[in-house]
């Protein structure tokens, strides 16, 4: 019997977990996402990922500012939902909230908890070196993301993937988990795991962080910069001039960390040295280092800021 249920979710990582849900038949009666935001040149008010697939599907959707306001929860509590299915909301719940619906909220969250609770634990995940992450659905509980286990699924994390590849691939993956958690709801059988460990963070991205630092080794920027790309971006800057890097790979060499090696952008980093292969200048669209160099000559012993 399909279930009556509230989705809460905002960026394309929630897509298709919702995608998923409807095309299992599922009652959708309400989306909750957040509100319009000015993005792009234009600042223009802009519906999130989310609002817009749920527009297209004839789904009702709200998008209050906070749910600390008694009025939004009691709308919630209205609906009589049977569960709410979360992922990337991007709002705290207080408990009112997580135990409106009758078996209350639960979050998809892209890691293998309690490893990278957070914000940014895609982004945190490959930054750190990791091999392996996943994705997990968990019964949302007070504080931040400390419920139950329901269900897991581990992924590898590839030598290539940026945070937008592996991001995509968790996102379909964790769609897939759905069907098997709602079921298990409909049939009263879900089987909470307490987490087990010690827990690290995934704090939120900071734009401080983007700047790229040559002391450091060529694998650790190499899992920097894919961690970053596409945004908010690594950066340094050549010959005065601010440059994102969008894809790099480590290689044999050594000199002064930051000094240009060769004459096709190898760069000497705290222990080996690094090639940028994709770099996109100031105001300008991506590009190969090829194009790049033919336009910005980058001499070999300069030195990148």
């Amino acid at each position: 019997m399909p279930l009556n249920l509230v989705f809460m979710g905002t960026p394309d990582f929630a897509v298709p977990s919702l995608a998923e849900i409807v095309a299992n038949g599922h009652n959708v009666l309400r989306v909750y996402t957040q509100p319009p935001r000015k993005s792009g040149r234009g600042q223009k008010l802009t519906k999130s990922p989310v609002h817009q697939f749920a527009e297209i599907m004839g789904i009702p959707v709200e998008t209050p500012e906070s749910f600390r306001k008694p009025s939004v929860i009691d709308a919630l509590e209205a609906l009589d939902a049977d569960v709410a299915c979360v992922v990337a909301y991007g709002q705290i719940l207080p408990q009112r909230a997580l135990d409106a619906p009758k078996d209350g909220c639960l979050n998809l969250h892209g890691s293998l908890l309690p490893r990278w609770r957070g914000a940014a634990p895609v982004q945190r995940a490959i930054m750190a070196g990791d091999t392996q992450t996943g994705v997990q659905i968990m019964q949302m509980a007070k504080g931040l993301d400390t419920g139950d286990i329901l269900l897991s699924e581990t992924v590898d994390i590839r030598p290539t993937d940026t945070a937008a590849s592996l991001s995509n691939r968790l996102a379909q993956t964790g769609a897939e988990m759905w069907p098997r958690i709602l079921g298990a709801v409909e049939r009263g059988a879900l089987t909470p795991t307490p987490q087990a460990g010690d827990p690290t963070y995934a704090h939120k991205i900071d734009k401080a962080e983007s700047r790229i630092d040559w002391s450091r080794s060529a694998d650790e920027l190499d899992c920097h910069i894919r961690g970053l790309a596409p945004f908010p971006g690594a950066w340094c800057e050549i010959d005065g001039k601010r440059v994102k890097v969008h894809l790099a790979t480590p290689e044999n060499g050594s000199g002064a960390p930051g000094t240009v090696l060769d004459d096709n952008l190898l760069i000497a980093c705290g222990k080996s040295a690094l090639r940028l292969l994709q770099v996109q200048p100031a105001g300008k669209p991506k590009m190969d280092a090829e194009a790049f160099l033919k336009g910005t000559p980058v001499a070999k012993a300069l030195v990148l800021l």
